[in-house]
């Protein structure tokens, strides 16, 4: 059994809280830069997150980002470089 699954409940999801406060805060880390170095990013979290949940996208983006989707995106992302893109759909191959 992986020492994952024996983890508290109550500690996993203060250890998955933390993480989302930590992603709301680095609002300087992009999700792109993010696929592209783990091939995740707060998009994937909150798909995780609505499907464990049985939340709509919108909902469930809304619990990672702490506010609507839309409005993190018009005040934190910028546009992908070429490079970054690249990065990710190489890193998006190792998912598989």
């Amino acid at each position: 059994m992986d020492r994952l699954d024996t983890l508290d409940d109550a500690v996993a999801a203060a250890a998955f809280r933390r993480l989302v406060r930590h992603l709301r805060h680095r609002t300087d880390a992009q999700n792109v830069d993010l696929m592209g170095l783990a091939g995740f990013c707060r998009n994937c979290l909150s798909d995780w997150v609505g499907e464990a949940g049985g939340l709509d996208r919108e909902t469930a983006r809304e619990a990672i980002y702490g506010m609507p989707y839309a409005q993190w995106k018009a005040q934190h992302q910028g546009e992908a470089t070429p490079e970054q893109l690249a990065r990710m759909a190489e890193s998006v191959k190792k998912n598989a």
